[in-house]
């Protein structure tokens, strides 16, 4: 089946969503969602809030940029700080139009600080920003005349221009996606003048992560087998609070619980923290993330504590309601007793090469949010900047849209070809995606080596060759799309790591502790080309 619309948007996370609701008064819009329409995202799961100076505080934009600055320890783009940073309040102000609500004290929005930040400057409603985020932009797209939703759709495949038998032509132009029907395993052509990419980031790449199973790179995946560049995939933020508990499934412990005064404890219920920065339990969260990973392997402890318990109980459930009740479910009071508390991958600072209104170097083809990189995060991303950075760059990208023409007419399109005889086996795909994700965990984790990440780079070589046979041989399935999609990730990302041989930010080598000058505003890019 072929579909054809202006504009077709990959994801529905904030970055999705809010650019679907910005440019659907310009045309068509197909927006498509991996899974079911709310959980299918990092959106949905994000806790704290989103970071934006306002008017009438006493924050400054030049605050803002340079604690964005010093977090990114010397790779950030400062034009793209400052010009990120300047969208604060009309990303809000977005929001805020599409219903989205944020706590206020009488008429004022309260805000929160965390790690990092010099000033209270974090947005939020209660500990689920971002599923009120999420509802409320949903609520709208599916009211909008001119969008077209379509949950349960994984995209496959950039259609890409220089492959299609109907056009005569190796331009390295986007038309659009093939995208698998999870409900009736159907494949569809879906072109487009324009396609955006807002899929999200690769967490699901490590064993331990706080992100959904829907985290699994695709949308960088289809843009590097497309001819993309792919940017500083060495730097994967891990955050260090996760619940531990035996049956908790990638429970986030937010950061604002530390910027309310929570305080990170050792397994005797001591603090740690001023033994490795000034600014303690609010350290950067790569300086925190390697604290905890020291202190775990020097008394083999296999998690730490987050202590809030010093608080009114009022104030607990009341600023966090959502961790108090999930943590109750194990058996855990956040208001009398710590919480049990490990690192865990958490965002992915690299990505798609994109500027700031998300266009990549070929044609028709944008990315934003965490899918991109476009020098705003650089070595490691400031808190609450995720939620800022996805909404600023819908908006420029509307801005862009409604500044320019749609373009050319979609060409005739190519159908789906796939394999019709079913040798299909998930015992293979599950052995060796589990392999896949205890190697990055083991080799390329929060502290790295050369010997570590040559060991991983082996292995998931073997795991490639294994998986691109048996890919070609078998019938699409969820598992063997994603499958398929982590080894990219994970090969970028060990590549980058081993090209960068220094210490910086999120990126640790015990080979080379120091930063150094060779690498200093030097970014990693790697296309198929380099990588085949």
């Amino acid at each position: 089946m072929i579909f054809k619309t202006d504009y077709l948007i990959i994801g529905n996370g904030i970055a999705g969503s809010l650019l679907a609701l910005e440019i659907a008064s310009k045309g068509q819009v197909i927006l498509l969602c991996k899974e079911g329409p709310e959980e299918g995202n990092n959106t949905y799961y994000a806790q704290g809030g989103i970071a934006a100076v306002l008017p009438g505080t006493q924050d400054s934009a030049d605050k803002h940029i340079r604690d964005t600055l010093v977090a990114g320890d010397g790779l950030c783009d400062q034009d793209v700080v400052s010009r990120m940073v300047g969208c604060g309040a009309p990303v809000i102000e977005a929001l805020t139009r599409h219903g989205v609500l944020f706590e206020k004290s009488g008429s004022e929005y309260r805000l929160s600080r965390e790690g990092a930040h010099s000033e209270n400057r974090i947005l939020f409603y209660k500990d689920i920003t971002g599923r009120e985020i999420q509802s409320k932009l949903l609520k709208k797209v599916r009211q909008h005349p001119n969008i077209i939703f379509m949950p349960y759709h994984f995209a496959i495949d950039l259609i890409m221009e220089y492959k299609m038998k109907s056009v005569k032509s190796e331009r390295k132009r986007c038309w659009g996606a093939y995208v698998y029907n999870k409900q009736n395993n159907e494949v569809l052509a879906v072109g487009a003048r324009k396609t955006f990419l807002a899929t999200g980031g690769a967490g699901k790449i490590y064993l331990y992560t706080s992100n959904p199973d829907t985290a699994t790179g695709d949308g960088i995946a289809m843009a590097y087998r497309a001819g993309a560049v792919i940017r500083n995939m060495e730097f994967m933020q891990f955050h260090p609070t996760t619940l531990y508990h035996p049956y908790a499934k990638n429970f986030l412990i937010s950061e604002a619980v530390r910027g309310e005064g929570g305080i990170l404890k050792d397994e005797n219920g001591e603090p740690f923290m001023h033994r490795y920065h000034h600014l303690k339990s609010l350290a950067p969260r790569d300086v925190v993330a390697r604290a905890m990973d020291t202190e775990m392997k020097r008394s083999g402890a296999d998690h730490l504590y987050l202590d809030i318990s010093m608080k009114p109980k009022e104030f607990i459930t009341g600023r966090f309601p959502n961790i108090y009740s999930k943590c109750l479910e194990y058996n855990i009071d956040i208001t009398k007793e710590m919480i049990p508390v490990v690192p865990a991958a958490h965002y992915t600072c690299g990505g798609i090469k994109a500027d700031i209104d998300g266009q990549t170097d070929i044609e028709n083809l944008y990315a934003l949010g965490e899918t991109a990189c476009t020098g705003f995060h650089g070595a490691n991303r400031l808190a609450s900047n995720s939620l800022l950075e996805g909404g600023a760059m819908a908006l420029m990208a509307a801005e862009s849209i409604h500044r320019g023409e749609k373009g050319d007419p979609v060409p005739e399109l190519d159908p789906w070809e796939s394999p019709t005889t079913p040798k299909h086996e998930n015992v293979f795909i599950n052995h060796n995606w589990d392999e896949l994700r205890r190697t990055m965990w083991n080799f390329v984790g929060i502290v790295r080596s050369d010997k570590r990440l040559e060991a991983a780079l082996k292995r998931i070589h073997l795991i490639r060759d294994e998986i691109r046979e048996f890919y070609y041989a078998n019938p699409l399935s969820v598992n063997l799309i994603e499958m398929r999609n982590i080894i990219i990730n994970a090969l970028i990302t060990v590549r980058s790591a081993q090209w960068r041989k220094e210490s910086r930010g999120i990126h640790y080598m015990i080979d080379y502790p120091e930063k150094s000058k060779a690498f200093q505003d030097r970014y990693t890019d790697f296309t198929k080309k380099e990588l085949e």
